[in-house]
């Protein structure tokens, strides 16, 4: 069965890769950039395993044995489901795998946000760390005693939740219906970005999600709020993100995804001083990877002796 990943792999994941694996024929691993090579090992491979890049219905046509595609994590916007389906190419992912690395990562961008720490840390390497902006002083702050919406409860947002409780922080949350385990109020949408101090997304990308926070989602944001983004660029109108920090409206933004991705330098959030940014690594830990590559191992065991795929969803 040839298994190939498309992943700019580090060292350590192919070491894990060849562990996971050891006992099958080896994964093929394929740089993201690397178009020619991709397409060749796809003539042959039977499973895929997908991070990030598209995998579009071109890809799929280019695949005439492909009868997996395995997302490496939860959300499966970057798959072209009907053109999966149309072949009858089983779809699976990964739901848990990585929620407490998103989890820690958007605590990480809140921590960074409130207390400035990109800027602080280029003023002391300049020999200049007691001679800061006042003002960036006085818009510094805590999470505790702030309330912090959820937008989405998920598993990434059931493992932060507990965490800002702990921190002081009050916690509210919004999804599709309220949640009869959660201690914490249920708001709506328009409610919660009025209350909170922080608006953290949890949410994958649907026909319902895309643009939720946008111009008038922002207007009723409570001034001097903070936006944090570990879920899905798609979710988030990056201009009026852009007109609302430069306005003041906003105190900062963390953002580890991108409406266009992989970002681009000339992306007009990255000259303001109050976003901090990541490329869409919230999930990548060698804890997630040990974790998400025991399902994958599983699902090509499944798949080779006709068994149900664990996670399919198409």
């Amino acid at each position: 069965m040839k298994i190939v990943l498309q992943y700019r792999a580090s060292a350590g994941f192919r070491d894990q890769i060849r562990l996971a694996f050891a006992d099958g024929e080896p994964v093929i691993v394929v740089d993201e950039a690397d178009d020619a090579a991709f397409a060749e090992a796809m003539r042959e491979a039977v499973v895929l395993l997908h991070v990030l890049r598209p995998v579009t219905a071109a890809v799929i046509e280019g695949a005439p044995n492909l009868r997996l595609i395995q997302k490496i994590g939860v959300g499966v916007n970057t798959i072209d489901l009907e053109a999966a389906r149309a072949r009858g190419i089983a779809v699976a992912n990964m739901p848990g795998t990585n929620s407490a690395a998103v989890a820690e990562m958007a605590l990480a961008l809140m921590f960074g946000v409130l207390r400035r720490t990109a800027y602080f840390d280029a003023l002391t390497r300049a020999g200049q760390g007691w001679r800061p902006d006042l003002t960036v002083l006085d818009q510094a702050g805590e999470i505790g005693g702030r309330t912090v919406g959820l937008v989405g409860y998920g598993a990434s947002a059931r493992r932060l939740a507990p965490v800002l409780t702990a921190l002081g922080a009050r916690v509210i949350y919004t999804a599709r219906s309220a949640k009869s385990d959660a201690p914490y109020d249920f708001l709506s949408l328009e409610d919660l970005l009025t209350e909170s101090d922080i608006v953290s997304l949890h949410a994958p990308a649907t026909t319902e999600t895309r643009g939720l926070i946008g111009k008038a989602a922002m207007t009723r944001m409570k001034p001097g709020s903070v936006l944090i983004n570990t879920a899905r660029g798609e979710l988030v109108d990056e201009t009026a993100l852009h007109d609302a920090l430069v306005s003041g409206r906003l105190r900062g933004a963390g953002l580890d995804v991108f409406a266009v991705e992989p970002a681009a330098a000339e992306n007009p959030l990255f000259a303001l001083p109050n976003v901090l940014v990541s490329p869409h690594l919230a999930w990548l830990t060698p804890e997630t990877l040990s974790r998400s590559l025991v399902v994958a191992r599983e699902n090509c065991r499944r798949l080779a002796v006709g068994a149900t795929l664990l996670h399919r969803v198409a």
